[in-house]
Formats: C-alpha cells, sequence, structure tokens
C-alpha cells in the first residue's frame, strides 16, 4: 500500500520494514516534529492545563 508522506507528499510505501512510515525520510519526520514543537501544529481544544485547573475545581465543590 502506498500512502503520502505528510510533509512533502511524496508516495510512501506502508509496510513494516518502511523505517520512517508515515513519512519518506528521517528529514521529513524531523520536519514535522518540529512543527508540533513550535505549535505550528496542535490538535484543537482546550489547554491541558485549563482542563486540569477545571477539574480541580469540580473537586472543591463536592
Amino acid at each position: 500500500m502506498k500512502v503520502q508522506c505528510p510533509t512533502c507528499q511524496k508516495d510512501v510505501e506502508w509496510k513494516p520494514d518502511s523505517k520512517y512510515r508515515p513519512f519518506c525520510s528521517e528529514r521529513c519526520k524531523l520536519i514535522d516534529l518540529g512543527e508540533w514543537a513550535s505549535e505550528r501544529h496542535a490538535i484543537p481544544g482546550k489547554p491541558a492545563e485549563e482542563v486540569l485547573m477545571s477539574e480541580q475545581l469540580s473537586e472543591f465543590k463536592h
């Protein structure tokens, strides 16, 4: 099965011995990691700190 590298869109063979799957190379893997580290990629939702604080506040109310 072939998939596209999330970074450069190059076709990548999806198989157990594909070392960097779904990426085509270590370079593309590190570029993606940098995007997450710099917060250019993010999962939508409330920040973790906000969720944790709201859970702690609800404990005090009970």
